[in-house]
């Protein structure tokens, strides 16, 4: 009989690897399941903060009901939960108490929220799997085996890169030239954080559309275009809404998908927080960090966060690593258009801000790095459990 696996992923950055990972352990021989085979897709899950949550809590609680009846009745060997944590580790902890293994994938952010939720996450879980090199030694003493596997996007990324100019990261990256500089912009894949944040980044792009005039010696400024990469449909109608209702951008172009060739080709960027900045490290793309949250959350994450003074995975690992954090932040009150467009200027016009702005993103990336390929060594010990 095959092996049962139910992998669960709510978000579209996680449905990334639970695909990769589900073709990997399919070819092992397992058989897989997940949200989407119970009806639920991954737009409708991707919800955050307390009062969109609450707003929907009767959906997330069918969710949960659903998903506990199928780990009774389907009764997989392995329940793979990736990132997710609010609803991933109930059910994960679900899976455990009923003899399942219990694998979940992206250590929960205890690194930055209160330390004190470290017993409750290790009591959960069989095992987890980190991406980042000190999440482990978090989990020391607690009985709980967790592992450093590396970052999937490392590898994902080098493959997307190999034959380009960027190559491994090792080369340098070309300078912007001709009549044209391309600023990506990413403002999230959620339509609350949509609404929140990309009229203000549209303002900023607006800004410097109208900077970019005639200079006074006689010669242009180059030309701006932006590109905005759409996570799903419903966040690319949102967009294409906030665009349309402005007469005052530079060419802006709304694709679905393909966010990390964008951040490739673009200039620079400015990024909601979230897996985006990540991606826009590994592809070596000047990025400023953006988010804006609503008062209430605002208040409440300013008492709790306690664990570190940043919110970028790169400024994270930068900051528990010991060297200089690589991407600017504009959070909150601080996140303005007048202060994004400052900063994406800089990076447009000066190239050696820009150039140190790629090395310092490398530095960080390079503890990213395992041994092995990271969700092919994830497959492996999965297929073990099902083995044992």
């Amino acid at each position: 009989m095959k092996p049962r696996i139910l992998l669960l992923a709510g978000e579209e950055s996680g449905k990334l690897y639970a695909e990769r990972l589900a073709a990997l352990l399919r070819d092992a021989g397992a058989e897989t399941r997940g949200y989407d085979d119970y009806g639920f897709r991954t737009a409708d899950l991707a919800v955050m903060g307390f009062w969109p949550v609450l707003r929907r809590i009767f959906y997330f609680l069918g969710v949960a009901r659903t998903m506990k009846r199928a780990i009774r009745e389907w009764m997989p060997d392995v329940v793979i939960t990736i990132d997710y944590p609010g609803m991933n580790l109930k059910l994960a902890a679900y899976a455990k108490r009923l003899g399942r293994q219990a694998v979940h994938i992206v250590c929960p952010q205890v690194w930055a929220w209160h330390s004190n939720r470290i017993p409750k996450v290790a009591a959960a879980l069989s095992e987890l799997l980190c991406f980042f090199p000190f999440e482990p030694d978090l989990f020391a003493g607690t009985g709980l085996a967790a592992r450093f596997i590396g970052h999937p996007l490392v590898g994902m990324v080098r493959g997307e890169c190999e034959g380009s100019a960027a190559g491994e990261g090792s080369a340098e990256p070309s300078a912007p030239h001709g009549a044209e500089r391309v600023v990506a912009i990413l403002p999230g894949s959620r339509i609350g954080e949509i609404q929140r944040i990309l009229p203000r980044l549209l303002e900023a792009v607006a800004r410097m559309s109208r900077r970019r005039s005639p200079r006074k010696e006689g010669g242009a400024t180059s030309a701006l275009r932006v590109v905005i990469p759409a996570a799903n449909e419903l966040a690319e109608r949102e967009i294409r809404l906030l665009v349309a209702a402005r007469d005052d951008l530079p060419p802006v172009e709304v694709r679905r998908g393909n966010a990390r060739a964008l951040l490739r080709a673009a200039d620079c960027a400015a990024v909601a927080s979230g897996t985006a900045t990540l991606e826009a490290a590994l592809v070596r793309c000047p990025t400023v960090l953006v988010y804006a949250v609503s008062p209430v959350l605002a208040w409440f994450a300013r008492r709790v966060i306690t664990g570190v003074r940043h919110v970028g995975l790169v400024n994270v690992i930068a900051e528990k690593c010991g060297f200089e954090p690589p991407m600017p932040e504009l959070l909150q009150e601080a996140f303005t258009p007048a202060a994004v467009a400052e900063q994406l200027e800089t990076w447009l016009e000066d190239e050696h801000a820009r150039m140190d702005a790629v090395k310092r993103l490398d530095a960080a990336v390079a503890h990213l790095q395992a041994d092995g390929e990271p969700l092919e060594t994830a497959a492996r010990e999965i297929m073990a459990k099902c083995i044992a």
